[in-house]
């Protein structure tokens, strides 16, 4: 009895000795962009937007000296954008004291269902995370003390291979885009308004404005001529 008992104790011990590990011996091998948490498990596939109210938003530098935006608009994966960021580190790591930073972040649930599957049941299964990335929008952004442009542009075009989109390089003196303009060639276009920062963007008509003209209208010439449309000059006035 006691040799089987003795038995059954060496057999607990070395099993146990097999399977634990400490904290401190745990490393994490793969780190990838995913959220902490979110507010629901699924999202709605939405559609990429595009500024044409004269938003410059998005598509300068913040931090870096160089970077690359996207020339159309575009979905990316977590993958795309992983493989990229990884790009640019193997290629910045014999520059010292340089930096990459990150403009965008997969946040969107994509989910998918199997091919020739029937309709109903419900939605598919989450598949990849995801991003949406407006005509312009800067994806990444490099800097620092010892980087040169030539090299700046050499790395930004191995970043540029790995994602599924055609990219532009930009510096701190490009401007920012408007829609599928750069905003300098928007200043130039009909009806352009000046805004407090010095920008400027294309005039916007809402319909706020076509009620404020025909009231004053209606105040001017009298009530004959209120029901007729505005014209274009005085829509810019």
């Amino acid at each position: 009895m006691n040799s089987l008992l003795s038995s059954f104790t060496r057999l607990s011990l070395s099993s146990k000795s097999s399977t634990f590990q400490p904290s401190s011996l745990l490393q994490v091998r793969h780190k990838s962009l995913v959220p902490r948490r979110t507010k629901y498990r699924k999202a709605h596939k939405g559609r990429t937007p595009i500024a044409l109210g004269g938003s410059t938003k998005g598509t300068t530098l913040e931090w870096g000296d160089y970077g690359i935006r996207v020339n159309e608009p575009v979905r990316l994966t977590a993958k795309h954008i992983e493989t990229a960021e990884a790009a640019l580190k193997r290629g910045l790591k014999p520059i010292r004291g340089s930096k990459v930073y990150l403009r965008v972040f997969p946040d969107i649930p994509v989910c998918i269902k199997g091919n020739e599957t029937r309709m109903g049941k419900g939605k598919g299964t989450f598949e990849f995370w995801s991003c949406r990335a407006r005509v312009g929008r800067v994806i990444f952004e490099i800097g620092g003390p010892n980087l040169r442009p030539e090299m700046a542009t050499a790395v930004m075009k191995l970043a540029s291979s790995k994602l599924p989109v055609t990219t532009s390089f930009i510096t701190r003196d490009t401007p920012g885009r408007i829609g599928f303009e750069v905003a300098e060639e928007a200043e130039a276009g009909d009806g352009a308004v000046e805004l407090v920062t010095g920008e400027k963007r294309p005039k916007v008509v809402t319909k706020g404005d076509v009620e404020r003209i025909l009231k004053m209208r209606k105040e001017a010439l009298g009530v004959e001529e209120m029901g007729r449309a505005p014209k274009v000059e005085e829509l810019r006035a």
